[in-house]
């Protein structure tokens, strides 16, 4: 059975056991909910907002990483105007523990 959740502005497919990253949801050890979930899959599918109400996807929080460096510099021409930043996004990784039906 596998079920499509949205957490942090992006779509993930996820089945019970499977670890993913996803941006930051909770403190390691945090049990959390990801809502919403928009499919499930398993001998029939469930897409419907009816059908979905009662659905659940519980995780895990395993831990925290970060990102990638993400190095930027903006300038405007002729006005001796610039700036360089850095960014560098942290994320956590869960493990999906179940997917229950209502």
């Amino acid at each position: 059975m596998y079920a499509v959740v949205a957490t942090g502005g992006k779509q993930y497919r996820v089945e019970e056991g499977q670890t993913l990253r996803v941006e930051r949801v909770g403190a390691v050890g945090d049990a959390v909910e990801l809502r919403p979930v928009l499919l499930v899959d398993g001998g029939d599918v469930l897409s419907t907002p009816d059908q979905l109400a009662g659905v659940t996807v519980s995780a895990k929080v395993l831990g925290e990483v970060k990102g990638k460096k993400i190095d930027g510099f903006t300038y405007k021409s002729k006005t001796n105007q610039r700036r360089r930043y850095g960014h560098r996004q942290t994320y956590a990784n869960v493990e999906i523990t179940g997917i229950k039906r209502g």
